[in-house]
C-alpha cells in the first residue's frame, strides 16, 4: 500500500513513556490509559512528544513529491476574487471579500448595491501572521455600530469589541470571556445581549490551549460606553451548569427570546421577555431576588426544537421539530401559551432545514430532498405554497428581511464555487437575477460530472453518495480515490465548492466521494437518531459499505483508496480503521474524538453526550467501548487467518488550539498507535506509516488563515498521493 523507496530506512518512532499501573474502573471493567499525561498540554513530556512527532512527520512529508506542486499550485488557484452573500441592516449593505491570498476574509460596507464599498473590518491589520480572525459580528439595527468578536489562533474563545460604522472607530468596549454566543442588538442600538462563562479565578486561562470544562454559561446584556464590570446579568442557572443560552431580539424589536440548551441534541427551551419598557437601567431594575430578568417560560422542556421565524406582536411562528422529525412551523399568541397550531405541516420526505421571511409575509422556506436543496416561497401567514424558486443541484444560503421584498440567495455545489442572485419577491413571478458569479480560474466544469448513488448499507438502507469525477473516468479499479463523511449531530453535508479539492481532481487524477451516512440529518430526526448512542456502529457500518460500494464497481480498490473526516468524521476514521484496516490504503483524521471514554470531561464535550453517550453510565459505555479508536488499536495480521493485513498509513491532525476537540484525543491516539503497531515489536509488519500533523496557533478549524489552509492540504494530500501511488498531472 504506496511505496516508501525514497525513505533511506524504515520510520523511526519516538518511544513514548507508558504508564502500565494507570487503571480506571468502569462498572467493574478495568481499563489501562498509559498516556494520560497527555492530558497535560502544558507540561514538559507532552512538549518533547509533539516536538518528536512534528519532526518525524516533517521527515517523511520531505520525500513526497507532490508537496511543494501541490502548495504551489495552490496558491495559484487561490489567487482569485472571492465574495459572500450581502446582508442589509438599517440603510446599508455588508458583505465579507478576499482579494485572493489574504489570509482572512475582509468585511466591506456599502450605502447601496450601486454604492462605493469601503473597508469596515480588516482583520489581517490585526495580527501579523493573519491568525486573528473575526469569529462572529452584528451590526446594530440603524448600521451606527458594528460589535464584533475576534479570535485568536483558532480558539473558541473570542473578545468582542465595537466599531462604529461611520468612521471606523473602534469604541473602548471590551467584552471578554465569550464563547458560544449569539449578539443581539436591542432596537434602540444602545446595547447588546450576549453569553459567557465566568471569568476563571487564579491563573489565568482562556488562551485557548487549556482543557478546563467549560460550565456555568450566563447570559449578560451590554450598554455601550460602560466597562464589562457593568453589565447587567440577565440570566444564568447555576442547578444546571451545562445549559447554553442564546439570546435572539425579534425582528420587530418588543422582545428578547432566550433559547436554551444543554447539549448538542435537537432540543431547546424557550423563554421570553417583553422590552418595551425594560430597557437599561430599567432592565437592572427589573431583576429579581436573584439578580436574573423575570423572562415567562414559554417552553420548559428539553423535548423539541424552538426556533424564531417572525412574529407579529405576540403571535409567534416557529420552527419545531416537536412530533415533526422533519420539521413544520407552528404558531402560538404569548397570550394563549397552551394553544399551539400548525402553520406548515412536516413534508413526507423532505427535511425542513431552514426559513427567511422577507416583503411582510412572505416565507422562504429550503428543505433538504436526497440531500439537495430545494427552495419554495409560501405564505408567511397560512404556509399556502405560492412559487417554486429553480436552483441546481447543491446548497443555498438566503440572505432577507422581512421588511425588505428583495432577497440574496448564494449557491454553491461541487462544480460551481458560488453565485449570488437577487430576487424580488414583490414581482407577480420572483425571477432569480444573477447578481454575482464568481469562477475560479484554470478549472473548467465541464470536464467533470457528478453523480449520487444509493449503496446498501450492512442492514440494507440504502446510504446516499456523491461521486465526482472526470467525465472519461474509467471504472477499472485504477484511480486513487477520496472518500469523505461526517455522520453525526444531524448536520447534513450538503454538496459545495472546495478549490483545494480541484487539485484532487485535476492533477491528481482522483475521485471524490462524500457519503452522506446516518447521524447526520439529510433525512431529519429519524436519520440522526440512528447513528446515535447504541446505534453509533450504524454510522461505520454505512462508511464501510460505501467504501465497498467504490471498489465492488471498479471505481478504484482499497490500496488507492483514501478516508477523510473531521471532528466528528475524524472519530468517524478512527473507528473505521480499528474495524476494517484491509479495506483502505490511507486515512486523513482531522481533530478527531478519540477517547470516548473521557471526552465529556474536557472543555465542551460534555455537550456531545446526547449523540455519543457516556461512560459514567454502565449501558452507554458498554457501547463506547466497543468502538473507541482510542481503546480498539489491534494488530490486525494476529487474527488474518493467513492473510497479510496492516493499517492503512494514517495521519491523525489536530492543533494546539482546539480548544474544541482537543489535542490529547489525537496524541493519545498517536501514542497508542505507534507503540501497538510499530515500537513494541521488533520487526513489525507495519510498514505503513502511522504520523500525526499538529499545527500551531490554530484551532478547530474556523478562523484559520489562507496559507495555513494551503500548507495543511499540501501536507495532507501530498501524504495521500504518495501512499495510494497517484501520480502529478500537469
Amino acid at each position: 500500500m504506496g511505496s516508501l523507496s525514497t525513505i533511506d530506512a524504515p520510520l523511526k518512532y519516538p518511544k513514548a513513556q507508558r504508564d502500565e499501573s494507570l487503571i480506571d474502573y468502569y462498572h467493574g471493567t478495568p481499563i489501562s490509559d498509559p498516556y494520560r499525561w497527555l492530558e497535560k498540554p502544558d507540561s514538559e513530556e507532552t512538549k518533547e512528544f509533539v516536538k518528536s512527532q512534528v519532526e518525524l512527520t516533517e521527515y517523511l512529508l520531505k520525500t513526497c513529491e507532490t508537496r511543494e506542486k501541490i502548495k504551489e499550485r495552490l496558491k495559484e488557484v487561490f489567487e482569485f476574487e472571492r465574495f459572500q452573500v450581502p446582508f442589509k441592516r438599517g440603510d446599508k449593505y455588508f458583505y465579507f471579500h478576499n482579494k485572493g491570498l489574504q489570509p482572512q476574509d475582509v468585511l466591506y460596507v456599502q450605502d447601496s448595491l450601486d454604492g462605493e464599498p469601503r473597508v469596515l473590518l480588516d482583520p489581517n491589520e490585526l495580527s501579523k501572521d493573519g491568525t486573528v480572525s473575526l469569529h462572529i459580528c452584528a451590526v446594530s439595527e440603524n448600521a451606527q455600530y458594528l460589535a464584533y468578536g475576534l479570535s485568536t489562533s483558532g480558539s473558541d474563545w473570542i473578545t468582542i469589541k465595537v466599531m462604529s460604522v461611520a468612521d471606523q472607530a473602534t469604541l473602548p468596549d471590551t467584552i471578554r470571556w465569550v464563547k458560544f454566543s449569539g449578539l443581539a442588538w436591542t432596537h434602540d442600538n444602545k446595547g447588546f445581549f450576549y453569553s459567557r462563562y465566568p471569568a476563571p479565578k487564579g491563573e489565568c486561562t482562556g488562551c485557548g490551549t487549556e482543557t478546563n470544562i467549560n460550565l456555568n454559561h450566563e447570559l449578560y446584556y451590554h450598554v455601550l460606553g460602560m466597562d464589562q464590570s457593568e453589565d447587567i446579568l440577565c440570566w444564568k442557572d447555576p442547578e444546571h451548569p451545562r445549559y447554553r443560552f442564546y439570546p435572539r431580539v425579534t425582528d420587530d424589536g418588543k422582545y428578547l427570546l432566550l433559547q436554551i440548551e444543554e447539549n448538542c441534541e435537537e432540543v431547546n427551551k424557550l423563554y421570553y421577555l417583553n422590552l418595551s419598557s425594560l430597557l437599561h437601567d430599567g432592565l437592572r431594575s427589573a431583576q429579581d431576588t436573584n439578580g436574573l430578568l423575570p423572562l415567562t417560560r414559554l417552553v420548559d422542556d428539553l423535548d423539541a426544537l424552538y426556533h424564531y421565524v417572525a412574529n407579529d406582536d405576540t403571535k409567534f411562528t416557529f420552527k419545531t421539530n416537536k412530533n415533526a422529525p422533519r420539521c413544520k412551523l407552528v404558531r402560538v399568541d404569548l397570550n394563549e401559551p397552551d394553544v399551539w397550531i400548525d402553520v406548515l405541516p412536516e413534508s413526507e420526505k423532505d427535511v425542513l432545514v431552514s426559513t427567511e421571511v422577507a416583503n411582510k409575509n412572505q416565507l422562504i422556506a429550503c428543505y433538504v430532498r436526497d440531500v439537495k436543496h430545494v427552495l419554495e416561497i409560501r405564505d408567511l401567514q397560512t404556509g399556502a405554497f405560492l412559487h417554486h424558486l429553480p436552483i441546481d443541484i447543491g446548497t443555498v444560503r438566503i440572505s432577507a428581511r422581512r421588511n425588505d421584498s428583495t432577497v440574496f440567495i448564494l449557491f454553491t455545489s461541487f462544480l460551481t464555487f458560488n453565485i449570488t442572485y437577487h430576487c424580488d419577491l414583490a414581482t407577480e413571478v420572483p425571477e432569480m437575477k444573477i447578481f454575482r458569479e464568481i469562477s475560479v480560474p484554470n478549472f473548467d466544469r465541464a470536464d467533470y460530472k457528478i453523480d449520487q448513488v444509493f449503496a446498501p448499507s450492512k442492514d440494507g438502507t440504502k446510504i446516499p453518495m456523491f461521486i465526482v469525477a472526470r467525465k472519461d473516468v474509467v471504472l477499472d479499479k485504477s484511480n486513487p480515490c477520496l472518500l469523505y463523511a461526517y455522520g453525526g449531530f444531524n448536520v447534513s453535508v450538503t454538496p459545495g465548492f472546495s478549490v483545494i479539492r480541484t487539485i484532487l481532481l485535476k492533477h491528481l487524477g482522483a475521485i471524490f466521494c462524500i457519503a452522506n451516512i446516518r447521524g447526520g440529518g439529510e433525512y431529519g430526526e429519524e436519520w440522526h437518531r440512528e447513528g446515535t448512542l447504541e446505534k453509533k456502529q450504524n454510522c461505520f457500518d454505512d462508511f464501510i459499505s460505501a467504501a465497498e460500494f467504490l471498489v465492488s464497481n471498479g471505481y478504484t480498490q482499497p490500496s488507492k483508496l483514501c478516508i477523510e473526516g473531521r471532528s466528528n468524521g475524524g472519530l468517524l476514521i478512527g473507528a473505521c480503521i480499528n474495524q476494517r484496516p484491509d479495506l483502505f490504503g490511507c486515512a486523513l483524521a482531522h481533530v478527531g474524538v478519540m477517547d470516548m471514554l473521557r471526552f465529556h470531561k474536557f472543555t465542551i464535550g460534555h455537550a456531545w453526550t446526547a449523540d455519543f453517550g457516556c461512560s459514567d453510565k454502565e449501558e452507554e459505555f458498554n457501547s463506547l467501548i466497543k468502538y473507541s479508536p482510542l481503546h480498539n488499536v489491534r494488530r490486525p495480521w494476529e487474527n488474518s487467518s493467513g492473510r497479510y493485513i496492516q493499517y492503512p498509513a494514517t495521519m491523525l491532525l489536530t492543533a494546539d488550539h482546539d480548544d474544541r476537540v482537543v489535542p490529547l484525543h489525537s496524541l493519545k491516539l498517536l501514542a497508542t498507535m505507534q507503540y501497538t503497531l510499530c515500537t513494541s515489536l521488533t520487526r513489525s509488519p507495519q510498514i505503513n506509516p502511522i504520523v500525526g500533523r499538529i499545527e500551531c496557533k490554530a484551532g478547530h478549524g474556523c478562523g484559520r488563515p489562507i496559507h495555513k489552509e494551503i500548507d495543511e492540504a499540501a501536507d495532507r494530500y501530498s501524504f495521500m498521493a504518495k501512499m495510494v501511488d497517484a501520480s502529478w498531472i500537469d
